[in-house]
């Protein structure tokens, strides 16, 4: 543990020298945040959809059958804030995913530029100890960044007083698994992807670039959502965090592999 304690304090003083980042990890998690709770905002002070109720929202085939549950005893507008807050709960789960690469693509790649990479790989810390401490410098910021937009935006659902029991969802085990389990798993995978990619590239930029791509599979499953093939819920959370979970350990066994510390040093220039 002390070998990963040095690895993160030391990529923490290397990587938030860099302003983008630093303003990255601002900018994203409140935009992320203002979004949602000035549409919620909106909705809850205009009133819009009150004249509608959840059994003609669920007539029409506007509503995923799960949601009938959920609506029960809420007015049209709180159902249709519920609806809408899945789409909310997407955009806080890409915050894990997006804000770690900035920090993890520069983390290999970065110490190959300024030639700190050669003595950190001949100490004696393991391969494995590298892994964990440089994926946990990235997964740790990402993740407080993303726990603190969560706590900003439930207190701002009540300052633009959004209805009890639209709080009572977001609040509810679905938005708690996505933001408190799933997420930080999702920034694992998305950490240890973008330093299998910093460890092949030669510029920083290009690392963020190419890592990047991991948003497209996320995008995909916005899309399903919107179109009704798949439906954001316990179920679903449940099934994701045991596959993710699965793709990040079978992830760091394959980090494990490509870090082959003499190839490293002998051949990564």
């Amino acid at each position: 543990m002390k070998n990963i304690r040095t690895i993160i304090k030391k990529e923490w003083a290397e990587v938030f020298k860099r302003r983008v980042v630093v303003l990255i990890m601002l900018l994203v998690p409140l935009l992320f945040t203002l979004i949602p709770l000035v549409m919620l905002g909106v909705m809850s002070n205009t009133g819009v959809g009150g004249d509608v109720s959840p059994e003609m929202l669920a007539q029409s085939g506007s509503m995923p059958g799960d949601m009938e549950t959920v609506c029960v005893g809420l007015s049209g507008n709180d159902c249709m804030q519920v609806m809408m807050v899945i789409q909310f709960l997407l955009m806080f789960m890409m915050m894990p995913l997006l804000l770690p690469i900035t920090i993890a693509a520069y983390s290999i790649v970065g110490e190959k530029t300024t030639r700190s990479l050669e003595p950190l790989l001949a100490t004696p810390i393991t391969t494995l100890e590298l892994l964990v401490g440089k994926c946990l410098a990235a997964v740790i910021p990402a993740v407080g960044a993303t726990w603190a937009s969560f706590a900003l935006f439930n207190i701002g659902l009540i300052l633009v007083k959004v209805s009890p029991g639209v709080r009572a969802y977001i609040l509810g085990p679905t938005w708690l698994l996505g933001i408190l389990v799933l997420g930080p798993i999702l920034a694992i995978i998305a950490v240890n992807f973008a330093l299998y990619v910093s460890s092949r590239v030669s510029d920083p930029r290009m690392a963020e670039q190419v890592s990047g791509v991991l948003i497209f599979p996320f995008m995909g499953v916005i899309l399903a959502q919107l179109a009704g093939v798949i439906t954001i819920n316990i179920k679903f959370m449940l099934l994701s965090i045991v596959v993710c979970a699965l793709i990040a350990v079978g992830m760091f066994y394959l980090g494990t592999i490509i870090f082959d510390r003499e190839n490293i040093l002998t051949k990564w220039k």
